[in-house]
């Protein structure tokens, strides 16, 4: 009996550790200062279901601009089985009455469903080739 109270007691602390840990991410996502937040929302992109319902809440929420667009960048962020489910509360906030809210959802999906971005103009710009001039010389005449 002793064993299986000790087996449940580290599994409370994780619980109680993840919770914190959500809570604290949850708070640097309401932050003004969009490098933060979009941290934030970045590594809550990796915390699976937690993390995508709490990012769907702060996109759908009354929050601020910077949050909204930091959860977005957090749902498009999202990896594996997740990223079907990021795509549903994105699409769902294309319905959505709030400019912001619908503003940062469009974004996000084009981002998402690009494939190859136009560099090749940049990379011609960077990539200027140096010609190197050369001297012809004439050819000896034959003697005779």
């Amino acid at each position: 009996m002793k064993l299986e109270e000790q087996k449940s007691t580290p599994k409370r602390q994780n619980d109680e550790e993840s919770i914190k840990a959500l809570k604290e991410l949850t708070k640097k996502l309401c932050t003004n200062d969009i490098t933060i937040a979009r941290l934030a929302a970045y590594n809550l992109s990796w915390m699976q279901e937690d993390g995508l319902a709490i990012l769907a809440n702060i996109l759908n929420g009354d929050f601020t601009r910077t949050s909204k667009k930091a959860a977005a960048y957090g749902l498009r962020s999202m990896k594996g089985r997740m990223r079907k489910l990021a795509i549903e509360v994105l699409q769902k906030g294309l319905k959505s009455r709030d400019r912001t809210t619908k503003a940062a959802c469009i974004k996000a999906l084009s981002l998402m469903n690009k494939t190859a971005t136009p560099k090749d103009d940049s990379d011609k710009k960077n990539q200027t080739v140096k010609h190197r001039i050369q001297e012809i010389r004439k050819k000896p005449e034959p003697e005779e």
